[in-house]
This record gives C-alpha cells, sequence and structure tokens, in this order.
C-alpha cells in the first residue's frame, strides 16, 4: 500500500536518502522548500502525512488544520520534538521520531569544536591562508588531565564521554535519569558546574532544561570553563552567555545551535544584515565558534535518518506499534509507562 508524504524545509542533502529509502518502500514525497507553519499547512492537503524538522512549526493551530485535512501522521526526521504539540496531537496524529540517528557525528562534531576553540585553528587557518605564519595569540591548552562535565548521558553523550577519555580528561556527569552501572561518576548539576573545565550539553529541551545555563547558573560556574551546546538553543540564555564572557567567567563557547535559530540556520544570510544584535555580539567574540546547527550532518547520519523514518511511516501505515512515536499520554516518552506492545491511541 502506497503513502503520500509532504516533505517541509526541504534541503537539498535530505533528497537522495529520502528518495531511495521512500522508494524502496512505496512511500512517495513530495519535497517543499518552505517550513511548515500556519501559513503553509494547506500544502499537505492530500497526503497521508508529513515530514518535518527542528525550525518547522507543529503547535496547536498547525495540529488542528492537519488534521481537518485529513493528515494522519507526522514524521519527526529528528530527536528533539520540542516544536510539536506533542499532547495536543493525542487522538488525532500519530507522532514519531528519530531518536538516535548517529551519536558519533554529533559527537564527534562537539570534540572537533572545543579542539579548534582551545588550539585556536580557526585563527591559525585564517591567518596562514593570508601568509600570515606569526604564533602570537595562538597559544592553547592541553585536554589531557582536564575535567569534563557532560550533562545527558543519553547515546550522545555517552559517545562524547568515550572520545574525551580517549584524550586522557576526567569524566564528570549529570542525568535526571542515569545510567545503571555506569563507568563514570555521576554528580549533582551543581557540583559539575564547580569542578568542570568544559561542560558539554547532551539533553533534550523541556520546560525544566529551558536555560539550564542562566545568569544564576554563571555565578556557579568554575571560572574560564568552555562551554559546549551541540543539543538544543533554549538550554543556554544568549544574552547570559554574552554577560559571562564578558565578565571572563565563560572562558570559551562553541555553539551548534542558538536560541533563536528558527529563522536564521540553514538558509543563507551572506548578503544580508543580521538584526539579531545578540547573535551578531557573540559571532563578533574572539573566543566564540558558532556552527549552523551541521553536528548530524554526515553521510551515514542522512542515511539513518532517512531509513528510521520511513521504516517509522511504514509501521504506522501497516498498523504496527512503532517503537518511536512519542507517547501522547504521558507527554514524555520518557515517563511513558506503556509497553510499547501497542499505539497510544
Amino acid at each position: 500500500m502506497s503513502m503520500k508524504i509532504a516533505f517541509f524545509d526541504t534541503k537539498e542533502y535530505d533528497i537522495p536518502a529520502f528518495e531511495n529509502y521512500g522508494g524502496r518502500n512505496g512511500i512517495e514525497f513530495k519535497f517543499y522548500e518552505t517550513k511548515l507553519d500556519v501559513d503553509t499547512v494547506g500544502l499537505a492537503r492530500g497526503f497521508d502525512g508529513v515530514c518535518v524538522f527542528v525550525n518547522d512549526n507543529v503547535s496547536s493551530p498547525v495540529v488542528d488544520k492537519l488534521f481537518d485535512l485529513g493528515v494522519k501522521y507526522i514524521a519527526l526526521r529528528c530527536a528533539g520534538y520540542n516544536n510539536v504539540d506533542v499532547k495536543h496531537c493525542y487522538k488525532k496524529l500519530h507522532v514519531v521520531r528519530v531518536p538516535a540517528y548517529s551519536p558519533y557525528a554529533v559527537a564527534e562534531h562537539t570534540m572537533a569544536m572545543l579542539l579548534t576553540s582551545v588550539r585556536r585553528i580557526h585563527k591559525a587557518y585564517n591567518r596562514t591562508r593570508e601568509f600570515n605564519f606569526s604564533l602570537n595569540g595562538l597559544k592553547g591548552f592541553d585536554l589531557h588531565g582536564k575535567t569534563v562535565g557532560v550533562v545527558g548521558t543519553g547515546r550522545i553523550g555517552s559517545a562524547f564521554i568515550d572520545i574525551c577519555r580517549g584524550f586522557g580528561m576526567n569524566i564528570l556527569a549529570y542525568d535526571k535519569f542515569p545510567r545503571e552501572n555506569a563507568d563514570f561518576p555521576y554528580v549533582t548539576l551543581d557540583e559539575l558546574f564547580a569542578r568542570s573545565d568544559v561542560i558539554s550539553l547532551h539533553i533534550p529541551l523541556f520546560e525544566d532544561t529551558y536555560h539550564l545555563i542562566d545568569r544564576e547558573a554563571l555565578k556557579k560556574l568554575k571560572k574560564g570553563v568552555i562551554l559546549l551546546n551541540t543539543s538544543r538553543g533554549a538550554l543556554i540564555d544568549a544574552e547570559a552567555l554574552v554577560e559571562g564572557i564578558k565578565q571572563r567567567v565563560i572562558g570559551g563557547a562553541c555553539l551548534d545551535v542558538y536560541e533563536e535559530e528558527s529563522e536564521l540556520f540553514f538558509e543563507d544570510y551572506s548578503g544580508h544584515i543580521i538584526e539579531d544584535d545578540t547573535l551578531a555580539r557573540l559571532l563578533s567574540m574572539p573566543n566564540v565558534i558558532v556552527t549552523s546547527h551541521q553536528a548530524f550532518l554526515t553521510e551515514e547520519a542522512l542515511a539513518n535518518i532517512a531509513e528510521t523514518t520511513v521504516e517509522n511511516l511504514c509501521d504506522l501505515r501497516d498498523g504496527k506499534a512503532c517503537q518511536n512515536e512519542l507517547c501522547y499520554d504521558c507527554g514524555s516518552i520518557d515517563e511513558c509507562k506503556r509497553t510499547r506492545r501497542k499505539r497510544c491511541f
């Protein structure tokens, strides 16, 4: 049985893998460059489902309109789902996600950003292209023996921990749901803040993690800490981050995500004036590195995302229980009491 899916916020690199896996499984994707929101939701008319990404808006008005149009499924091609009103979808639309596509892609990008920052590789690259081979201002520091605090020990956080061990770093971890028999120490968040030379965030964005790093957290951080975020932008209060850098509390920041990225990231604004003063200030700082939400962007990850998304849609089409369906009743997959042997509704 075939299935038609409206694919929103399409980028060139999305198409080959989704056409490949979709074609093999009787799923036809219609690719739209526009993002899904209240103004574009009409494009989903006549489709069985929509496939969305992190910057698509799947708020309650959009959910209601999708339901009215006869759409039955929302397939997230990402792990996070804070842009979807999950509870409002209950008994209207089934929502599935890709909980893990390549933890190594994100973890390796996190370490790449850290090394670039502490060894001043970005500055050296720009200098040598102008035949400036001076070493002044390029002094870094060893990661060996430093303490890294990893907030979130799921697949990505754990992969990053393994990489850090390879550099001889000391590990501290915090997670609301600690792993059993973990071979690294869990500490309180306050202790992690106080002791870590490097802090890396690998947690979802929920109400209780929003602005995890804010002005109050700045008071608890070890002076000169390097802050890494390849998870969700709003985990960090961007204005507080600027303040912390100016106060020399934060020695460096490596951001693959940004709090107000939805209208900026994944697009080319090189010929425009950016109106976001906070982002412009961060980009002007010599100890800040920003990449455009690209940590996931490897060939392996893109293939895994497409394959898992198509498998999720096939399960829904064929009436099977999908292990990656979000729990509407509980509102959080981590708190779900169901056995996953049947759908939520």
